[in-house]
């Protein structure tokens, strides 16, 4: 039996010159761990099922929709949003919209993504919860089979409904409960504490569901403490405001609970003004478990690699901030310890053939 890759040398890191950065990030593989697949809903596919649906759309092109990408916060951009999953109506549909997000993926060396859906957003239409979840399935299960890459689904409740309304979603989904891993929170931060959920996320870690949240993102550090607190969650998606709390950043580090970090979506959103002033390298600085995604692609001007690339571009970050990065992402994946113990050591194989090139 062949001996596993091991890791790279800061040394070795080190001697990987900046011009080969980009190849890098493009050629090494990761997960994607903040994905709503929703979000990833490009105008051309939005006409071509609005066609094949017969949904009239209020704008008159895809150029017309592209431009209207013009947000200036988190809710803003949900308007949006909504509108355009009004053409998801049959299980044909959500297939294909995640095929089309797989493909880019497999591009992007994504080697396994845990995509995040929003059935409440469906089911408000007269969707049926089936036909969303098994729409996204077949095309999960597919691309194990003909592109390598893993794929998972976490259902999402909206924040900005109503608990109730949350554990009426649950109780639609048990039915189903092979086909997705975890649950998540989304939608509207501001003015809808994690807390809010409190009874629906009890009831999902009693069924052995992974427990994820967006918080810190336009909510409070608090928010972030109560997302682990109170809901129990074993990742934080986003968390960037983790920062204005040391005592906070101190216990992230600590239990090397995840960040699931979305640069392009941050600036777009206006969470930071530009790239250049992300706090990304200070969150590396703290210790903490940062990784890179790209949350609501079609929408946010990129998916991972792009991401990737934007915030490589703008800060002073290396070889060994992205090994670290791409690490992270991977070891921070539900999935098991073997699984994760592969993937590093393709990382790792990279990693090192980078350098020995750039040495040579």
């Amino acid at each position: 039996m062949t001996a596993p890759t091991p890791a790279p040398t800061p040394a070795q890191l080190a001697a990987i010159p900046a011009e080969r950065l980009p190849a890098l990030l493009q050629a090494m593989p990761k997960a994607e761990l903040h994905l709503h697949i929703e979000g990833s809903l490009e105008p051309e596919r939005i006409f071509a099922l609005a066609q094949r649906n017969g949904v009239s759309l209020p704008y008159a092109s895809v150029e017309a929709l592209r431009a209207a990408y013009a947000f200036t916060d988190l809710q803003s951009f949900l308007d949006i949003y909504y509108a355009g999953a009004s053409v998801l109506l049959t299980e044909q549909d959500f297939h294909d919209m995640a095929w089309d997000y797989l493909l880019k993926a497999q591009a992007d060396h994504v080697v396994h993504v845990e995509m995040f859906f929003d059935p409440q957003t469906h089911t408000a239409r007269g969707v049926p919860f089936e036909v969303v979840v098994r729409g996204l399935k077949s095309a999960c299960d597919r691309a194990e089979r003909e592109l390598g890459v893993s794929a998972a689904l976490i259902m999402c409740f909206l924040r900005h409904l109503s608990e109730d309304e949350a554990l009426q979603t649950l109780d639609e989904a048990l039915p189903f409960r092979e086909l997705f891993i975890g649950v998540g929170l989304d939608s509207s931060e501001r003015g809808h504490p994690p807390e809010k959920f409190a009874r629906v996320f009890a009831r999902c870690r009693d069924l052995g569901l992974h427990l994820v949240a967006h918080a810190g993102e336009e909510g409070p550090p608090a928010y972030i403490e109560s997302a682990l607190d109170v809901l129990r969650v074993e990742r934080i998606d986003h968390g960037v405001r983790c920062l204005e709390d040391a005592a906070l950043v101190a216990r992230l580090a600590r239990e090397g609970v995840p960040l699931t970090v979305c640069p392009l979506s941050n600036v777009k959103l206006c969470v930071f003004p530009d790239l250049a002033q992300h706090n990304l390298p200070a969150l590396l600085a703290a210790g903490l478990k940062v990784t890179v995604n790209s949350d609501d692609p079609a929408y946010f001007g990129g998916y991972v690699n792009q991401n990737y690339l934007a915030i490589f571009a703008a800060l002073p970050l290396g070889a060994a901030a992205a090994y670290t990065l791409a690490r992270n992402s991977l070891e921070a994946s539900f999935v098991s310890e073997a699984r994760k113990a592969e993937w590093v050591e393709g990382l790792n194989r990279v990693f090192r053939g980078f350098a020995q090139a750039s040495a040579s």
